[in-house]
């Protein structure tokens, strides 16, 4: 049993940062902290489950162990119970969410044999099991990875169930949350397809960027293709994985989503057995870059990030806050026929990775499942949580770099949105650089990561600003923050002040108008998003146009009289003019 403590060193970039990680397993767990045997992997949670400031972690259950729950107390770990309970039956996934808006983190998980478990938080540290009343599927399938998100932007969290059927009998399950603890089975009327996909998990996430969520999930066995569902806006959906070029053949385990490249656009990496099973299949790890197009490109071998293992968690984190994205990756093998059993890439700046050596992560050489990223000790540095096979015990990750670096964390608190924020853009400016972050609720191999959104900021003491985009439309924007702290931001506390973004380069005519508005933009991008957004900085109607620098009409005849802002923003720039309705 591996129990060594590694700490090497490793000199990064201009000014002074040394990448360190040591496996402190005494710092969060006993001997006995194991998840246990399975065929295939569980899943793991490094989430603030209680509220107090500081990342938990939370474990499925096996066949000989019940789910368990570490608090955090100020850096280390007491293992507590909350009276949540498999009664013997093996889980695959954990994850928190609150479903009902309160405030507090409800319990889900999934378990392949067919049985789920809906508990909810009654806010005095007690759990009532609500899984029969709930609506959630009683029928026994083998059920895999969940993803919570709100694709009919109701304010509600709604989830989806991944069903890895192996005879491809049985599809994934979309249900439609009703904010009380009740869903409703919206597979069919939703446009998701019935037909059995092998799917490990999925995520929820805004993938062209029209302010709804799309799905994207991961299938297994070659047999089918990974499948992006495009979110239509009317609570339908539309699978367009063809035309964008996410319909990759591959024994995919995850579904990792974050914008790799800060360019606005979110992308996804996906993990893969290698040597594949068939031929003319996607070969190692997919590394799929948004085109802002609606097409992605699978870069993974020109960048560096193919992996080439049998790769299943996968995490994207920004190792010592210089701004650019890194990513870690686990692998169900130990290393010794060759293939990697884990790696830790890190970001040139460029777009370019490398695999880290002498800094002690590279020493994963357990066979492993699940990963998540979380903040032990509060410091804004990520560290990872790694649930491994064969009764060895969980590794913690603990990340020890120094480094003269800055971070910021963000946390959301919705309030016409879902509570959590999940399905919020968020963006940080720091001079001419803006750095994009975006919440999820389940990712990666079934993971849960922080509920805060970490930035790096490189030598930033402040940022010049934060603007977050709730799924409800509202923006609000916080201007000069200080660095180095943990940020809590309520939706429509500070709201958008539209006014100070003018430019000449958008002409607008007739101003005051009354059904009708005529504009044109003088920009270089052919494809631009326009918006109107009202007083309060809610976004009221959207709309994508080639722009030809020709005018441009827009009806507004449904819209109240009253003041609003027509706001055009392409990759580079938001402009916006004030418009007058009679």
């Amino acid at each position: 049993m591996k129990r060594v403590v590694f700490i090497f060193i490793l000199i990064v970039q201009q000014g002074f940062s040394q990448i360190e990680f040591r496996n402190d397993e005494s710092l969060l767990f006993d001997q006995q902290t194991v998840y246990g045997t399975s065929v295939l992997g569980p899943s793991i949670s490094f989430f603030d489950f209680d509220q107090d400031g500081w990342d938990d972690i939370t474990v499925p259950a096996s066949a000989t162990r019940d789910f368990r729950f570490f608090k955090n107390v100020e850096g280390t770990f007491e293992e507590i119970n909350l009276g949540i309970s498999s009664n013997n039956i093996q889980a695959r996934h954990v994850i928190w969410v609150d479903f009902d808006n309160d405030g507090d983190y409800d319990f889900f998980a999934t378990s392949d044999l067919g049985h789920l478990w809906l508990y909810r938080n009654e806010g005095d540290a007690s759990f009532t099991d609500i899984t029969d009343t709930s609506g959630l599927p009683s029928v026994t399938f083998p059920y895999w990875g969940s993803s919570w998100g709100d694709y009919n932007n109701d304010g509600h969290l709604d989830v989806f169930i991944s069903v890895r059927d192996a005879n491809q009998e049985q599809g994934n399950l979309l249900f439609q949350g009703n904010g009380d603890g009740t869903f409703i089975n919206t597979t069919l009327e939703a446009g998701i397809d019935t037909a059995g996909y092998i799917t490990f998990c999925s995520s929820f996430f805004d993938y062209d960027n029209d302010g709804d969520q799309d799905i994207y999930t991961a299938n297994d066995k070659c047999t089918t293709p990974n499948t992006l569902y495009r979110n239509n806006g009317d609570g339908t959906f539309t699978d367009v994985s063809i035309e964008s070029n996410t319909n990759l053949y591959m024994s995919a385990m995850s579904t990792t989503v974050d914008d790799f490249n800060n360019d606005g656009w979110l992308d996804i990496y996906v993990t893969n057995f290698y040597p594949p099973f068939e031929e003319d299949v996607t070969v190692g790890n997919a590394y799929l870059i948004n085109n802002g197009d609606g097409t992605f490109s699978n870069i993974a071998l020109d960048n560096g990030t193919r992996f080439d293992s049998i790769g299943w968690g996968a995490v994207c984190l920004d190792v010592i806050n210089n701004t650019h994205k890194d990513l870690y990756v686990s692998a169900s093998v130990n290393g010794v026929d060759g293939r990697l059993s884990s790696a830790l890439y890190i970001n040139d700046g460029l777009g370019n990775y490398t695999i880290a050596t002498n800094t002690g992560i590279e020493n994963d050489d357990f066979i492993s499942y699940s990963n998540a990223i979380g903040d032990i000790q509060n410091d804004g540095l990520q560290d990872i949580v790694v649930i491994n096979a064969n009764s060895e015990p969980i590794s913690l990750w603990n990340n020890t770099s120094t480094t003269d670096n800055n971070w910021l964390k963000i946390k959301l608190d919705g309030t016409t949105s879902n509570r959590m924020g999940i399905g919020s853009r968020i963006k940080v400016g720091i001079g001419d650089n803006v750095y994009y972050g975006y919440t999820l609720c389940g990712e990666g191999y079934m993971n849960q990561n922080s509920s805060a959104e970490f930035f790096g900021l490189g030598d930033a003491t402040a940022v010049d600003y934060i603007e977050v985009t709730w799924l409800s439309g509202m923006i609000d924007r916080l201007e000069n923050i200080d660095s180095n702290q943990t940020i809590t931001i309520l939706e429509g506390s500070s709201p958008l002040n539209i006014e100070e973004f003018v430019s000449n380069d958008l002409m607008v005519y007739p101003n005051p108008a009354t059904n009708t508005i005529h504009f044109t933009y003088l920009g270089n991008e052919q494809l631009v998003d326009i918006r109107i957004i009202d007083i309060h900085g809610k976004i009221i109607k959207t709309q994508r146009i080639l722009n030809t620098n020709q005018e441009h009409t827009m009806d507004l005849s449904n819209l109240a009289a009253g003041v609003y802002f027509l706001s055009i923003k392409d990759r580079d720039r938001n402009i916006v003019k004030k418009i007058i309705l009679l």
